[in-house]
């Protein structure tokens, strides 16, 4: 029987219920955005954390919806290809002029790919490419308002744009702030004497909120240059808020959008203009990175892999295995143009791991819900990728075959991976350390530990906290990326090792006292990851702490007492100074 033969399914039905499966869950996402803002302005982080984790699971909560009332209408598992065609044409003709039309084509994907095989994974059914490239862009000025010093005033402007924000709150001292907006605008621009008809303000209509802050996005434009502005907003213990700094960098900015962040809350109506404002403001950011940031990971996912596509046909590369130590767990190998890196679980991890593949999942997956507090890269999920098999370098097709047999297929002249991890590539810490001046050394061992600390503050206990499990950004920041041991601190037992009575226990090649499954030992860490005396050395200058068990079970205790640390995502040398 044909799916055609019903009547109540034909491809305007079909159409409708994927299109309201999406309105539902661009509703219920929105409406997550604004519970954060009551969360924001009441000071419940926690709340905040748990929204956050919510999210994450919103899309593929609403795509299996779509696709469960689908196939309970649905006579056959078998593609009616002459109806799906005029399925997509008909979906793709209903988003001419529909404000999130990328996001409708992704969730159209997801539920395609859902309801039918991979080997239908083509321009005929899905947006493989996406239709939206020659249609009439959003106008960018949905998203943002423009404000005109030169009519209300440089400090009256300012006071238009907190109040157009949206924010509940009342300000501490809203006037001695835009004072000091414009001092620190003033000191660190090209053009410190603007006057007010020199320039003009535009601001995207709604602050940004992630975990303890809500951020005013904008540009400053003048004749000769436009400069990205991003400004905290922080609250105190009464409820009262203040701005806490101005950044004007676009590196820096950049940073605050950055792969190894918690994705930030926004309410847009309009993502695509939204996006392009923002690439306008970080140029080096890709669409993938972008719509990520504010959210939309699985968009992000569908942009990066139109992108990867893309850099696939630009080049003859081959896919080469990724510099770095091999490890036990993931087979790791990029295209060495391309700034990423591809993880495939292998089959068998060796008797030192004692974990199975679905812990490894469900680590990676832990991550990509947790707070990551500029710490710990996104990972990107992927399920059968298809890569033709004229493109592995041959040792590394036989490595994989070797040690991940079990992850991949063969169709025809494909190398279908079923399951694939994708991260932003680094510098291995192990590899920078090796080349880098010394002044490089002192600094990204002084970042390896505070990364360590940033990450226990957000109840994160890495496991493995060897070198090579830790990479070094473009900004020379040090970012965690192995979560195949990651665990709770809180569900971590810290303690000191204890002093050894004779000489048989001190020189014993096992420890002699009882260890425990979730027992740590934080004065193992300068023994195990920092084997050169010399770094190890650096380390203790500035966090020895870190060796001793009570700063650990410290910050079990605060977690546990429900403090939730402030991590800023800029430097402390830009927070405006305040009397104490």
């Amino acid at each position: 029987m044909s799916i055609t033969a019903l009547n109540s399914l034909d491809a305007g039905t079909i159409v409708q219920l994927i299109l309201r499966g999406f309105q539902r869950h661009y509703t219920l996402f929105q409406a997550l955005t604004q519970e954060v803002a009551e969360h924001f302005s009441k000071g419940r982080w926690q709340g905040i954390q748990k929204v956050s984790m919510a999210r994450i699971s919103c899309y593929d909560e609403r795509v299996a919806e779509t696709t469960q009332l689908l196939r309970k209408r649905m006579p056959t598992d078998d593609l009616d290809e002459a109806l799906w065609r005029q399925v997509r044409l008909s979906y793709q003709q209903c988003l001419q002029f529909h404000p999130q039309a990328e996001l409708a084509e992704t969730f159209y994907n997801s539920v395609f790919c859902r309801l039918f095989e991979r080997r239908y994974f083509n321009n005929d059914y899905i947006f493989v490419a996406s239709t939206l490239a020659d249609a009439i862009p959003l106008p960018l000025e949905s998203e943002f308002r423009s404000y005109f010093p030169v009519v209300d005033g440089i400090a009256n402007s300012l006071r238009k744009i907190i109040a157009d924000s949206g924010l509940s709150n009342a300000f501490l001292d809203l006037t001695d702030d835009i004072k000091r907006l414009r001092e620190a605008f003033m000191g660190r621009t090209l053009e410190a004497d603007l006057a007010a008809h020199e320039l003009r303000i535009d601001v995207l209509k709604a602050p940004f909120y992630r975990n303890k802050a809500a951020y005013i996005v904008g540009r400053i434009v003048t004749a000769n240059r436009v400069y990205p502005v991003i400004v905290p907003i922080l609250r105190r213990q009464d409820g009262q808020l203040f701005l806490d700094a101005l950044i004007t960098d676009a590196a820096q900015m950049a940073i605050i959008f950055g792969f190894a962040r918690s994705y930030f809350f926004v309410d847009t109506r309009a993502p695509s203009a939204l996006v392009r404002f923002l690439k306008q403001l970080m140029p080096n950011k890709t669409l993938a990175e972008l719509y990520a940031a504010i959210g939309f990971h699985k968009q992000g996912k569908t942009e990066f892999y139109r992108q990867f596509l893309q850099h696939l046909q630009s080049t003859d590369e081959l896919v080469v295995n990724a510099p770095g130590t091999k490890g036990l767990v993931m087979s790791v190998f990029t295209l060495p143009s391309f700034p990423y890196v591809f993880k495939v679980i292998n089959d068998r991890f060796g008797h030192s791991k004692q974990i199975d593949r679905d812990t490894v999942i469900k680590r990676y997956r832990m991550v990509k819900q947790h707070d990551r507090v500029g710490r710990m890269a996104d990972t990107l999920e992927f399920t059968d990728v298809a890569i033709p098999k004229q493109r592995f370098a041959p040792e590394l097709l036989a490595e994989l075959q070797q040690h991940a047999a079990m992850s991949l297929c063969y169709e025809d002249d494909l190398v279908v991976i079923r399951q694939l991890f994708v991260e932003r590539r680094m510098i291995p810490l192990n590899v920078y350390l090796s080349y880098a001046s010394q002044e490089d050394i002192c600094a990204v061992m002084n970042d390896y530990g505070q990364a360590l600390k940033d990450m226990l503050a957000a109840n994160i206990f890495p496991g493995d906290m060897l070198l090579k499990n830790f990479g070094v950004t473009r900004q020379r920041r040090v970012v965690f990326y192995d979560y195949d041991e990651v665990r709770y601190l809180t569900d971590m037992q810290f303690r000191d090792i204890p002093e050894a009575q004779d000489d048989h226990q001190r020189y014993a090649d096992e420890p002699w006292y009882t260890v425990g499954p979730d027992d740590v030992f934080p004065q193992q860490l300068a023994t195990f990851a920092l084997t050169d005396s010399n770094l190890r050395e650096l380390f203790r200058a500035n966090h020895a702490e870190l060796l001793s068990a009570a700063y650990w079970q410290q910050q079990q205790q605060d977690i546990r007492a429900g403090q939730v640390a402030d991590v800023f995502p800029y430097p402390q040398t830009l927070r405006f100074k305040r009397d104490a």
